[in-house]
C-alpha cells in the first residue's frame, strides 16, 4: 500500500508505538513517520506506507506551529509533566508583562536544548543518557519565533501559540519564558497544529504529487529509459536548467535532479494512486 496522510497522535504514546497502531488499522507492513512527537505531545504526524516514505525527504514542514500550555512555578527534569517533581506558589503575573515579553521573544533565539530530546550525542539519543542518569551535555541551538501569541491566562497556567522554524523546542521555549518571569516552568500540554502545509483532516489520503513541491519536467526521449533507469541525457529534457523536477508516467513517477550538464535519479518508479 502506498499512502501518505497526516495523522492526530493521541498523548502519552511515543510516535514509534502509534505508527504500530496505524499500520494495523491499515493493515500494512511498511510505514514510517516524519518528525517525532514526545510521548506527552499530541498533534500533527506526518505518515506513509510503502513506497511513499521515500518522500519524507522532500517534504517542507516549516514553519511549524504549536499550542502549549505554560504551568509557571513546576519543576522537571524534561521540561515537561513526564518528569514532574512538584510545583511552587509564586504572585500572579500581569497580562501586560506577558505580553511584552512574548513580543520581545519575535526573531532568532539562542538556547539549549533539553536534556530530554532526540538530539544524538557521539551515536546515542539525549533521553536515553538523561534516563540512565549520566550527563548531558547539548551545545547550543538558535531557532526562530516567527509568532506567538498569548492565547489564555489562568494563573499559573500561560496558555499560547507559537509559529518556529524547523528544530525548535517549544519545552525551552516554556522554560525560557518562566525564567523571564522569574520562577522555573514546565509544558503541562503540547499540541502540534500544523507543519507547513500538514495538518490534520481525519487522515485523508495526500496526492504525492500536490504535497512534492517541484516543477514538472518532460522527457522527450522513450519512457523506458526512465523506468528501467538508463542514463538519461539532458538534450532530452523539454527543461535543461539546474533543478529538481517531477516526471509524471501513466502509473509511476519519478524525481529527478539536473546539475549543469548531469541527470541525477532522486526518486524512481514510484507507484501512482488515483486520488479524487
Amino acid at each position: 500500500m502506498n499512502r501518505i496522510f497526516v495523522a492526530n497522535k493521541p498523548q502519552f504514546i511515543s510516535s514509534n508505538s502509534y505508527l504500530h497502531r496505524l499500520k494495523r488499522k491499515y493493515k500494512t507492513k511498511k510505514g514510517g513517520f516524519s518528525g517525532t512527537l514526545d510521548p506527552f505531545a499530541t498533534g500533527t504526524l506526518v505518515v506513509a506506507f510503502g513506497q511513499y516514505t521515500k518522500l519524507f525527504q522532500f517534504l517542507e514542514k516549516a514553519p511549524k506551529v504549536y499550542r502549549a500550555t505554560l504551568w509557571l512555578g513546576a519543576e522537571s527534569d524534561s521540561l515537561d509533566i513526564e518528569n514532574f517533581m512538584g510545583a511552587k506558589d509564586l504572585l500572579r503575573v500581569s497580562l501586560e508583562e506577558i505580553e511584552s515579553l512574548f513580543q520581545s521573544m519575535v526573531g532568532k533565539l539562542k538556547y539549549t536544548p533539553p536534556k530530554y530530546s532526540a538530539k544524538s550525542i557521539n551515536g546515542e539519543r539525549a533521553y536515553k543518557l538523561a534516563r540512565e542518569g549520566r550527563d548531558v551535555e547539548l551545545a547550543e541551538v538558535e531557532s526562530e519565533i516567527y509568532r506567538i501569541e498569548l492565547l489564555n491566562y489562568s494563573h499559573p497556567f500561560i496558555h499560547f501559540e507559537v509559529e518556529v522554524s524547523e528544530g525548535s523546542y517549544v519545552r525551552s521555549i516554556g522554560e525560557i519564558i518562566a525564567k523571564r518571569v522569574g520562577t522555573t516552568g514546565a509544558l503541562s500540554s503540547l499540541h502540534r497544529v500544523s507543519e507547513g502545509i500538514f495538518k490534520f483532516e481525519n487522515e485523508r489520503e495526500l496526492n504525492p504529487l500536490e504535497i512534492l513541491q517541484f516543477p514538472r519536467n518532460i522527457y522527450l526521449g522513450d519512457e523506458s529509459d526512465v523506468l528501467n533507469g538508463k542514463v538519461l541525457e539532458l538534450d532530452k529534457f523539454e527543461s535543461q536548467a539546474n533543478g529538481v523536477y517531477i516526471l509524471e508516467f501513466n502509473e509511476v513517477f519519478s524525481v529527478i535532479e539536473i546539475i549543469d550538464t548531469r541527470v541525477k535519479y532522486l526518486l524512481n518508479r514510484i507507484e501512482r494512486r488515483n486520488h479524487k
